[in-house]
């Protein structure tokens, strides 16, 4: 029996059931048994005055008509022995009409196994008895095979009246025994008559006749010597007083008159009147001798079994009360164990599943959490429980101060890196600022693309010390009061991409988005586009499209990559909508906890699914509760944390070589912060160096664009108001930058197209003159 995973109380309750079950049986049997044998006393009785004296009268009808059997059979011409032996056939007929009315089926619900086997045997020689006596009528069976035929029928009666005075007590049961035995020594008497009286009627026995009469009485006298020393002592005095009275000693003289004549010579011992004077007397008085002892036995079993049947209602009394007292003290033991273990339990799952989890929140929220108050010891009792108590008591206030010291020690890691990223943040501040004041000073077009591929590599890097905030649980430092435009967060996300040159945003509807909301999506588009680039190959593009739906605004991102296993992707969703804390470990992951946490700050919802290209889409739902209407002409309002970094929208690719034959890509997951997941090295070496010119503002068109650079009026010519030196962050002209990014890449590919083939220079693009994939001539990024 298995009893895993059972309650406490069931394995209370099997621990106490099992003994008191095995006592109940216990008390069961032995009443039943002690129950039993007084039962089966009191029915002794009962079974022999009921079918005992039926039986032995039964047979006691077939010894008579056996003798009538054989003398008919010696002399079948007498007069009036037919008649003589029907005569006694009809008595044994009510006889066995009698013994087959007392044998109901109450009186064979009383008897042993033994006995019903008996009673059958009975019954089937009362079947056999009209067979025998028609062979006997018509005289076609010898005298002693009759004589044996009907010591066949007698038998069974015998042995069934044995089967019923079988007892429990050793005692009465030897008496039993012997009376039967008694009552079979008489049955050798009758056989010896009806051996002698069928000699006598046909004038002489034969030797067989002889031999077996002379057995009889052999038979006889060791069945009385046998039997009768096991009887009582009065018993044994009135059958022993008997045989030595006269009409015993008659027939003994009689018997050895018979033994000594011989065979042929019976007639001269013995004539059939003095040999029936002699037996009749001794048959009848030993049948009262026998009745009588049967019911003094009788007498002697009832007294006995009532006296058990006492014994063995104080006992079974006794054992029940001991059982229910058993009883009653389990249940008391096993309902105070269950009490205290429920209370334990209780407690337990009150420390495990609302105390811990409680502090846990707490701590996590940033509270403070005092331990004595969270986690008091508490007096238990001095038991084995009580100790257990005790020692989650103390279990509970261990954890809580680990706990406590864990989230001061994260809180203090936390504080560090929220203090180095803005240290960071200040120093990127001042790098744009100083690179754009440089941007705005030079007039030199290599220089300038330097500065802007700068300019570009420390917007990056401003985004990933704003993925370190992040992820230490602050909020980054860029924010903006107004709305701007989608179009402008998502060209301000792709612009810091390294790959931006890669990327092809599609048109938007003029939607814009609620100022508090725009530098973290900005982020969050920013870290999928990044790793959409990083994870597909690059000659590929990635497309970003959107549109409006019932529920806000969805922004897709696909990528033509390598894609992610079921598994992955399952797990990748699954973090992105559970949100889960940090870990040191994951250092993998980190773009994908930034993603969850600016999702979850906004409640703006991101999803992973496979792309129809085989790689990746993310499908950021950003909510209504975060869309305006932008009206027609508004540009983009961005606040001063910028840096004065404009926002790009198209990329334009400068004059430089194509990429190169796509190489193996890293196997899909999610970018880190701070170090790509393909080094600059590395793409510099598998392509030849590129040069990317971010551009700013939003795209148009502008004039002279066909003309070439010659004869263009440079917009970088016109005059414009020297910057004011006590404002450290000017004032950036976006359709400037953009007006001039144009005219230079204009100038490049006009330049490529125009000169030999043998005097292209080093940095010479694609030798069919197409722009990058995901731009257009005029850099409008759609």
């Amino acid at each position: 029996m298995r009893f895993r995973g059972k309650s406490i109380r069931r394995k209370i309750v099997a621990l106490l059931l099992v003994p008191l079950v095995s006592l109940t049986a216990l008390w069961a049997f032995a009443t039943v048994i002690t129950g039993k044998q007084a039962i089966e006393l009191l029915s002794v009785a009962d079974v022999l005055r009921k079918l005992g004296y039926p039986t032995e009268d039964m047979a006691r009808a077939l010894e008579k008509e056996r003798r009538q059997a054989l003398v008919y059979l010696a002399d079948p011409g007498r007069a009036g022995a037919l008649a003589d032996l029907r005569a006694r056939q009809r008595t044994t007929d009510k006889m066995v009409a009698v013994f087959r009315s007392r044998a109901d089926a109450d009186a064979r619900s009383d008897m042993s196994p033994a006995a019903k086997d008996r009673f059958r045997a009975i019954e089937k020689s009362l079947d056999d008895i009209e067979g025998l006596r028609r062979k006997v009528e018509d005289n076609t069976v010898t005298r002693f095979s009759a004589f044996q035929a009907y010591n066949e029928l007698v038998e069974p009666y015998y042995d069934f009246t044995g089967s019923l005075s079988v007892v429990p007590d050793p005692d009465m049961d030897k008496q039993g025994r012997a009376l039967v035995g008694i009552a079979r020594a008489r049955e050798a008497l009758a056989r010896e008559d009806a051996l002698l009286a069928s000699g006598l009627a046909a004038g002489s026995m034969s030797r067989q006749d002889l031999r077996a009469f002379s057995d009889r009485i052999a038979e006889r006298n060791i069945l009385y010597s046998t039997n009768l020393d096991v009887l009582p002592a009065a018993d044994q005095k009135v059958f022993d007083d008997y045989w030595n009275s006269a009409h015993a000693r008659a027939l003994r003289n009689a018997e050895e008159a018979v033994l000594l004549a011989g065979p042929g010579q019976t007639t001269h011992a013995a004539d059939a009147r003095r040999w029936d004077a002699a037996v009749a007397p001794v048959l009848a008085d030993l049948g009262k001798m026998s009745t009588a002892a049967n019911d003094r036995y009788a007498g002697r079993v009832e007294p006995i079994a009532i006296t058990v049947l006492t014994k063995a209602a104080v006992a079974g009394v006794l054992g029940l009360i001991a059982l229910v007292a058993s009883l009653v003290i389990s249940l008391r033991v096993g309902r105070g164990l269950v009490r205290d273990l429920r209370r334990l339990r209780k407690e337990a799952h009150e420390i495990s599943g609302v105390r811990l989890p409680a502090v846990m929140r707490r701590l996590a929220a940033g509270e403070r959490v005092d331990v004595d108050a969270e986690a008091p010891l508490r007096a238990y009792g001095p038991d084995e429980l009580g100790q257990v108590g005790q020692a989650l008591g103390t279990l509970q206030r261990a954890a809580v101060e680990a706990a406590v010291k864990q989230a001061e020690m994260r809180r203090g890691v936390s504080e560090v890196f929220v203090n180095l990223a803005r240290r960071s943040q200040v120093l990127l501040h001042r790098q744009l600022t100083l690179l754009d004041t440089m941007e705005r000073r030079t007039e030199d077009a290599g220089e300038l693309a330097d500065l802007f591929r700068l300019d570009h590599l420390t917007t990056r890097m401003r985004r990933h010390a704003e993925g370190l905030v992040i992820l230490s649980g602050a909020a980054p430092s860029r924010q903006w009061r107004k709305p701007i435009r989608l179009m402008d967060v998502v060209r301000a996300a792709v612009a810091e991409v390294e790959a931006y040159e890669r990327i092809e945003v599609r048109r938007m509807p003029r939607l814009a988005l609620s100022g508090p909301a725009v530098a973290d999506l900005t982020h969050l588009v920013a870290e999928l586009v990044e790793n959409a680039t990083v994870f597909s190959p690059p000659h590929t593009a990635v497309h970003v499209v959107g549109e409006r739906v019932s529920n806000g605004f969805a922004l897709e991102i696909h990528d033509r990559g390598l894609g992610m296993s079921p598994e992955a992707l399952l797990e990748a969703n699954l973090r992105l909508a559970e949100t889960p804390e940090f870990e040191l470990s994951d250092t993998d992951r980190l773009g994908l906890f930034v993603v969850s946490r600016l999702a979850q700050r906004q409640g703006v919802r991101v999803s992973l699914q496979p792309s129809p290209y085989g790689g990746t889409t993310a499908v950021v739902l950003i909510p209504s509760a975060l869309l305006v209407e932008s009206p027609p002409g508004t540009r983009a309002a961005w606040d001063e944390d910028t840096g004065g970094q404009p926002l790009p929208g198209a990329h334009v690719t400068p004059p430089g070589p194509g990429p190169a034959a796509a190489v193996e890509q890293p196997t899909r997951g999610w970018a880190t912060l701070g170090a790509p997941a393909v080094p600059s090295g590395e793409q510099h070496q598998q392509a030849a160096e590129e040069e990317r010119t971010p551009t700013g503002g939003l795209p148009r068109r502008v004039r002279q664009a066909s003309l070439a650079p010659q004869l263009k009026e440079p917009t970088a010519a016109r005059p414009r108001p020297a910057p004011d030196p006590a404002d450290p962050d000017p004032e950036r002209d976006a359709d400037e930058v953009r007006a001039r990014m144009a005219a230079l890449q204009r100038g490049w590919q006009r330049g490529r197209e125009e000169a030999p083939p043998g005097h292209r220079g080093n940095n010479e693009a694609d030798p069919t003159g197409t722009p990058a994939p995901g731009t257009t001539i005029e850099g409008d990024g759609r």
